[in-house]
């Protein structure tokens, strides 16, 4: 039997935490509304779904079929504590030294041009960076 694993990430604003992994993990997308639909707002209106019961959660997909799908769902309360579990963006496969150094700022500074904060700098043995989403999820960049 095969077993898929979806990462669920519980949040205020599905729509806006989305967009922000969107563009911070290439090759996710949102999948295409229902046939027959040209937008999912027209199958929201469609299916006679309230304004405010459009953002309850939102799904990305790997456009390759080969990473989990991103699940974002909205919960009442926000972010209390440190996670328990994060995602590691590992952008540096195959680097060392200066040059893994210098991708890994390079790709820290496109983060928090989508909105992530830099919680830490970690080293030794070698630069990793602990990071914050939009909505204060932590993740690292390695």
């Amino acid at each position: 039997m095969e077993v898929e694993v979806q990462v669920a990430f519980d949040c205020t604003d599905p729509q806006r935490l989305a967009e922000f992994w969107a563009e911070a993990i290439a090759g996710y997308a949102f999948p295409a509304p229902p046939d027959g639909y040209l937008s999912w707002e027209s199958w929201a209106d469609g299916e006679d779904i309230p304004e405010e019961d459009r953002n309850a959660m939102r799904v990305l997909l790997d456009q390759h079929g080969k990473r989990p799908t991103l699940y974002f769902q909205r919960v009442p309360e926000t972010k209390a504590t440190k996670n328990r579990l994060h995602l590691d963006v590992k952008i540096s496969n195959g680097l060392s030294g200066e040059e893994r150094k210098n991708r890994i700022e390079e790709e820290v500074a496109r983060l928090m041009e989508l909105g992530a904060t830099v919680v830490e700098r970690r080293t030794p043995p070698e630069l990793w960076v602990v990071m914050a989403d939009v909505e204060g999820n932590e993740f690292c960049v390695v």
